[in-house]
């Protein structure tokens, strides 16, 4: 089949790969021009693994970039819109990149003969894609949804740095459709793939997709929770845990205690669907909860700091760790983010290490030292904050020596002390 895609972000990137990698022909839009030559030369315009490879394999053969809609609409059956939704100051969603998408794919579909499927694959609460989407395109078009095109939302369930992985190898293929037919093209997009699609309606996908969301979010601030009351108990949280994610009902995956969660879909989705209900007139209080305790969580790590070191004014403190986790060089929603901004408060002299995310937290954070090295950073240090799961971080050792006071605070249980050649004064944020 023949596939554009709107946005060439994370989801819509590694989309587009992907589709091109199933053996379709995709075209990307995007109006911004750097991106658009780097996918033509077959170049990814975000760090993903896997994802330079496919553009490389698949770049001016099945795939290439446009920033003309028309053309891409004229040439492709389907058209998925993968464009940001922010979070608005009040946390509810911010669907303005989405309406010029819808509006721009309509203007473009007018111009069409054929039939043509409008795909929502960002992010958006529950009736968007029939409330807001759909007359969008029917208004700018002038042709009617279900007879002269097709309104479908199938989100995505990536990770970002397996997202590459994850798209090829799917637990879950949701097709939110408003008719059959429309729900058929779409599906035979994933034709490729071993796994069942289940097919609903618009507004159940769109639901789907901040459920997944927001229980993941609540695993990891109920296991934060637990982890600061076992801390309190001298109980070993991990222990705790392992015995319970061995019942089937649990599960052991995202009951890690820690510094929070962050990235681009975590935080943001679960405000979304708080905004939603708020909208609707219900007060949605575990929901919220799971935000209090993830915007609490990260402060904890400079109280144990200054527990052990005192008045933090003048003291240099190694920062390992900016990206929101491991093998991305995503920083939205970082952990680190206010961690470094409470260092600042309390003018402590900040050296950060990260091996990716050092060019995105720069914008954020331009007058801080950052490091090429995590034994650049913690040179002379006195105290040292883990905040990313970077493999590296789990193997230093001897780099604490260089420490004028070897005082570590682990975000994210990286450090085994008793494995340690060298003494420090350890300890976890919640064991």
């Amino acid at each position: 089949m023949k596939v554009s895609i709107i946005g060439s972000g994370y989801v819509g990137s590694v989309s587009a790969a992907c589709f091109a990698e199933l053996g379709h022909e995709v075209i990307c839009i995007d109006i911004d021009e750097k991106k658009v030559e780097m996918i033509n030369s077959g170049r990814a315009p975000i760090w993903e693994e896997g994802l330079d490879d496919l553009l490389e394999k698949y770049s001016q053969k099945t795939l290439i970039a446009t920033s003309d809609y028309d053309y891409a609409v004229q040439n492709s059956d389907a058209s998925f819109i993968c464009v940001g939704t922010p979070s608005g100051e009040d946390g509810s969603i911010d669907l303005s990149i989405v309406k010029a998408a819808s509006a721009s794919l309509g203007k473009a579909i007018a111009k069409k003969d054929h039939y043509h499927v409008v795909v929502v694959k960002s992010t958006v609460v529950p009736e968007t894609t029939e409330k807001v989407v759909l007359p969008i395109v029917e208004e700018h078009s002038g042709k009617k949804a279900g007879r002269d095109f097709g309104i479908v939302m199938n989100p995505e369930f990536l990770r970002e740095g397996k997202a590459v992985y994850d798209f090829m190898h799917p637990d879950k293929i949701v097709v939110g459709a408003i008719d059959e037919r429309s729900g058929f093209v779409i599906s035979e997009l994933y034709r490729g793939l071993d796994c069942e699609i289940t097919h609903t309606n618009p507004r159940t996908a769109e639901m789907i997709k901040y459920v997944n969301n927001s229980f993941l979010a609540t695993k990891i601030s109920f296991s934060n929770e637990i982890g600061n009351i076992c801390k309190q108990l001298g109980i070993d949280t991990y222990e705790v845990m392992d015995a319970v994610g061995t019942d089937f009902r649990i599960e052991r995956s995202f009951l890690n205690s820690g510094a929070g969660f962050g990235g681009s879909c975590f935080p943001k989705d679960v405000k979304a669907i708080i905004g939603k209900a708020n909208e609707i007139g219900y007060k949605p209080q575990l929901l919220e909860s799971v935000v209090g305790v993830n915007d609490r969580q990260p402060l904890k790590m400079v109280e144990l700091l200054q527990g052990k070191l005192g008045e933090l004014k003048n003291k240099r403190i190694a920062v390992l760790g900016l990206a929101f986790k491991n093998d991305t060089d995503d920083i939205r929603e970082s952990r680190s983010i206010p961690v470094i901004a409470e260092l600042l408060r309390q003018e402590a002299d900040i050296a950060a290490y990260d091996p990716m995310a050092e060019e995105n937290m720069r914008k954020i954070f331009p007058d801080i030292t950052y490091c090429e090295y995590s034994s650049e950073a913690l040179e002379e240090a006195e105290g040292c904050l883990i905040m990313t799961e970077w493999v590296e971080f789990g193997k230093l050792d001897k780099e604490f020596e260089l420490m004028t006071k070897k005082v570590v605070i682990d975000g994210r249980k990286m450090i085994e002390p008793e494995k340690l050649s060298t003494d420090i004064d350890y300890e976890g944020i919640c064991w």
